[in-house]
């Protein structure tokens, strides 16, 4: 190959540490569907190394490692769930890295096994065109004006909607159940994860959601959707992201150079470009920083009791199964 060229590959193989024998890397990616591709690409880009994207929700993608450890596929894992990351360090699955890219990552999103891609928090999502006053905090979706107008993601389905159910106990402790049997009876629906939630209000066939996932309404309302996220004023809580290196990964160098990509400036902002936190705290985003929300109490995953009790009640309250 032309010497420029080969200078410039060496040269970025040194960078990420890397050297000339190169394999793919395969990664599986809870979403955002659009920014997994444009890391992927990014990466591509910078170190000629291909990715094979699998992108799911959380519980498809856990599902398809689950069906795959007796012949692991994946390298990387991007979850939309940091208890994932959690349970799976408990099970010693993951391989220990700490990228220099997370100098400028807050302690509370990165471990030595993981750390976090970026960063959603839970609001409301309302429709400003059907009618209904702008709620400002839980309580007001309760309200007779919003009778069967508002719809939830199913905790079942969303580990941060069941955080934003404990952190709204931990709060409020009885008031928490006296609010969700308000809602239940306000007509507040269950649906299934947050696209299936969001979907009815971006078409006015409902007017809000409840614990909506912030970065799917910042995203639609760019694309001129007439929706607005708000952040409620008794706060909320918030969902890292959080991103690993399997251990039985073949190709550890590589892995690491992608978690590197991540956490760099171009990688990070292509994360806030998809309207997620970055989990930088040096890096511009046009949304709500984190600095700039009310926070919730919130369960750090290891009380698996508490989830379980919270959810079985839940699901009593909402017919859920």
């Amino acid at each position: 190959m032309p010497r420029l060229i080969a200078s410039t590959l060496c040269s970025l193989f040194l960078a990420f540490g890397l050297n000339a024998s190169v394999h793919a890397l395969t990664v599986y990616t809870a979403g955002p569907g659009n920014l997994s591709k444009k890391l992927a690409q990014g990466f591509e880009r910078k170190t000629g190394i291909k990715v094979d994207l699998f992108q799911a929700t959380t519980g498809k993608v856990m599902a398809r490692i689950e069906a795959e450890a007796s012949n692991p596929h994946a390298d990387v894992l991007i979850s939309a769930s940091w208890d994932t990351a959690q349970d799976l360090d408990k099970r010693g699955w993951l391989a220990p890295y700490t990228s220099p890219n997370a100098e400028h990552v807050p302690p509370m999103f990165k471990t030595p096994d993981y750390v976090a891609q970026g960063i959603s928090a839970l609001g409301i999502v309302w429709n400003k065109n059907t009618g209904k006053p702008e709620p400002r905090d839980w309580r007001d979706l309760a309200q007779p004006a919003y009778r069967d107008q508002v719809t939830t993601p199913n905790p079942a389905l969303s580990g941060a909607s069941l955080d934003l159910l404990l952190g709204l106990q931990d709060r409020l402790g009885e008031g928490a159940w006296s609010l969700f049997d308000s809602l239940h009876k306000n007509g507040m629906v269950v649906l299934g994860p947050n696209a299936q939630a969001i979907n009815p209000v971006l078409q006015g066939a409902k007017s809000a959601v409840f614990g909506a996932v912030d970065y799917v309404a910042y995203a639609a309302a760019a694309n001129g959707e007439a929706i607005k996220v708000i952040f409620p004023t008794s706060g909320t809580v918030i969902a890292p992201r959080p991103m690993m290196i399997l251990k039985t990964s073949r190709v550890q160098t590589e892995a690491r150079a992608f978690i590197d990509y991540v956490l760099s400036d171009e990688g990070q902002n292509l994360v806030a470009a998809a309207y997620l936190i970055p989990a930088r705290d040096d890096i511009d985003t046009p949304r709500t920083r984190l600095k700039d929300l009310k926070l919730l109490p919130q369960d750090d995953g290891s009380n698996t009791k508490s989830r379980a009790d919270v959810l079985k009640r839940f699901n009593a309250l909402f017919g859920e199964h």
